[in-house]
């Protein structure tokens, strides 16, 4: 498995996203486990989490996991992020869904995650959306403090805009390793609105969150490209996600797809993206299908 190097750290290509963990009707720390060591087997050493995932609840799954198999923290790099307050769970109490970039919150929340990831550090930690309300200054001192602390090895952002990333970045002594931004065949906004580029112009290796459009891409109104996937998969001998994934690959960003899901089996499949075939021709001939024309 290729291995991107994103600041000071390295991250597998391809991630495993834990936002469903708490949907499968096995939770149990064995079965989460599971999942992880199928990452493993394949080389895929990256685990994707949030604070908000499963209503708060992803990071104690995966937390119970790590101490019922305590050799297997050191086989991964841990992704989580925070600053989403949404009012369920711990934040049930909270009147409405909101933004926290404050020192305060950004702290609280990093202790939180590593006692219920039960670990002394966070490989990578995302702001996990802009914040409309956000002190640069001190949303900036309190992400170097947490990396001098060595609580947190590296730090990112998720959804952002090139220039909410420059201000940041402007406040900031550590640098902002990547921005994790929806990528897929559907949403491709980010290849040319100028999001990818900027993140190339500064070397920065992109995260793709929801690289399958959460299953919209097998929309009959779509058949096209449902059926170009399925013939490009089979002529691989994979199922019609991996060429999905694979289109992704191809672009020279390093972009990093996070995948989620909680079938072992589909699980053990994640790098079957690695087998299809891309080339430049083909790339295009997906773009055109997704969005119904040719390129001007």
């Amino acid at each position: 498995m290729e291995r991107i190097t994103l600041g000071n750290i390295t991250l597998s290509r391809l991630v495993y996203g834990m936002w469903r963990l708490g949907d499968d009707a096995d939770t149990s720390p064995a079965h989460v486990q599971a999942k992880v060591e199928a990452c493993l087997a394949q080389g895929i050493t990256t685990m994707d989490q949030a604070d908000i995932y499963g209503g708060y609840t992803a990071e104690g799954l995966l937390g119970a996991a790590l101490r019922a198999a305590p050799g297997l923290r050191d086989r991964i790099e841990i992704v989580t992020k925070c600053d989403i307050v949404a009012p369920v769970g711990r934040h049930a109490a909270a009147r409405v869904k909101y933004y926290d970039t404050s020192a305060a919150h950004i702290t609280a929340s990093v202790e939180t995650s590593l006692r219920e990831m039960a670990t002394d550090r966070i490989d990578l930690l995302l702001i996990h959306r802009p914040d409309p309300l956000m002190d640069a200054d001190e949303t900036g001192a309190a992400l170097d403090a947490l990396v001098v602390s060595g609580k947190v090895r590296a730090v990112g952002v998720s959804n952002f805009r090139p220039w909410d990333f420059r201000l940041l970045q402007s406040r900031m002594a550590a640098p902002l390793v990547t921005n994790q931004i929806e990528l897929n065949l559907l949403a491709r906004e980010a290849f040319v609105n100028g999001d990818l580029a900027f993140l190339q112009e500064n070397r920065i290796a992109p995260m793709a969150w929801s690289p399958l459009a959460g299953g919209h891409l097998l929309a009959e109104s779509r058949e096209g490209l449902r059926l170009r996937l399925a013939e490009l998969g089979a002529a691989a001998g994979v199922d019609w996600s991996a060429a999905a994934i694979a289109w992704l690959l191809h672009h020279p960003a390093r972009i990093l797809p996070v995948l989620g899901t909680n079938t072992l089996s589909r699980i053990a499949g994640i790098s079957d993206a690695l087998r299809v075939p891309m080339d430049r021709q083909t790339w295009f001939e997906l773009y055109t299908l997704a969005q119904g024309q040719e390129v001007p």
